[in-house]
């Protein structure tokens, strides 16, 4: 078989759709768990492979370079083993479009999988902080920990939101080139630019920040890991559980929305189905 055409992927995601629409609040809520502790995962080893790296000007290129690498191994447990995600579901749009299930069914599965990616990647920033990993490398890895987590936090809404906008964007191409492959090689590698690019870019992605901020704010705790940060005190005020919603996940998520419908569902569908009427 070859990768599917643009018009039969967009037959194949409004399946999915439709089926996402319709799971069982436990099944959404089970997955929605899996899929946040996967991207978790991801996040966790990205930082611990790249923080000596990104804590250094004249190596951050390099840095966000090993980190996308590793990282794109999340989306790709997700996309193999099965789960649901917040961020790609953007995608459900087109079974609404297509008027093959709802708005409301839509806004249920966003929300029941949402609070699940929460669960699930607060499930492993907790078992994470209890290992003791984040003073690998003589603390250095807390410290990194605090200062991505305190950048998030700290940028402006309309910045987070744009770069939400260009995150889900690539990670709903990874996603809908994904169903148009039909191998597990071809699957992989459909999934794997997209996010590398995503990462070694700097994107915001709302799921990944559910593990990154909670586990500074955690890190913060330990003196130790300040200090190295060299985070300054106005900085660290915002890095707060308040600071995380309202600061950057709020942002990130409305960009991440605006990403996924209208750079991926909604262009795809536009330009599939005048093609038809054609």
């Amino acid at each position: 078989m070859n990768h599917l055409k643009p018009a039969d992927i967009l037959e194949a995601s409004v399946s999915a759709g439709v089926a996402k629409g319709n799971g069982s609040f436990s099944k959404l809520f089970i997955m929605g768990i899996m899929a946040g502790a996967y991207i978790a995962f991801a996040g966790t080893a990205s930082n611990m492979g790249g923080f000596n790296l990104l804590m250094s000007p004249e190596t951050y290129g390099l840095g966000r370079l090993l980190a996308g690498t590793i990282f794109s191994g999340g989306l790709v447990l997700v996309t193999l083993a099965g789960a649901e995600l917040f961020t790609g579901n953007s995608l459900i749009t087109l079974a609404v479009l297509e008027k093959k299930t709802t708005v409301s069914k839509m806004l249920r599965n966003w929300v029941i999988v949402y609070i699940a990616n929460f669960i699930g990647s607060f499930i492993i920033v907790w078992m994470v902080w209890k290992t003791g990993m984040f003073s690998a490398g003589d603390n250095m890895l807390g410290a990194f920990t605090v200062k991505v987590a305190a950048g998030k936090v700290n940028m402006e809404f309309f910045q987070c939101m744009l770069s939400g906008i260009l995150c889900n964007w690539l990670v709903c191409l990874a996603v809908w080139c994904a169903t148009g492959a039909d191998s597990t090689i071809g699957k992989i590698f459909s999934v794997f630019f997209p996010i590398w690019m995503f990462v070694t870019g700097g994107f915001e992605h709302s799921v990944a920040n559910m593990y990154f901020i909670p586990a500074g704010i955690l890190a913060s705790s330990n003196t130790h890991f300040i200090s190295l940060s060299g985070v300054s005190a106005e900085a660290l005020s915002n890095l707060t559980w308040k600071g995380m919603f309202l600061n950057n996940l709020l942002p990130v998520t409305i960009g991440n929305i605006i990403g996924g419908i209208i750079f991926v569902a909604l262009g795809y569908w536009f330009v599939l189905k005048r093609s038809e009427k054609n």
